[in-house]
């Protein structure tokens, strides 16, 4: 199943591949990645496109755990 992450990001050494990184560890495979700097300057905004087959509550619950990430919201791509 595909689902949509979107996710706000502290512009953080590292935050891009520890959010890429978290979604391989549980089991999905990045599809796409676009982001851009918030208008604040110190954040990104991330919209990312996974797919596998497990469900994406685990997937919400560790990226939520990250430091760097500071909103996650995730939805089936349809």
């Amino acid at each position: 199943m595909r689902y949509r992450l979107d996710l706000t990001l502290r512009q953080a050494e590292g935050a891009l591949a520890r959010v890429l990184g978290t979604a391989e560890r549980r089991g999905f495979r990045p599809l796409a990645v676009e982001g851009e700097a918030q208008s604040e300057g110190d954040r990104w905004h991330l919209q990312m496109t996974v797919e596998g087959d497990r469900t994406a509550d685990n997937l919400h619950e560790q990226l939520s755990k990250l430091y760097d990430c500071l909103d996650v919201q995730v939805q089936p791509c349809n």
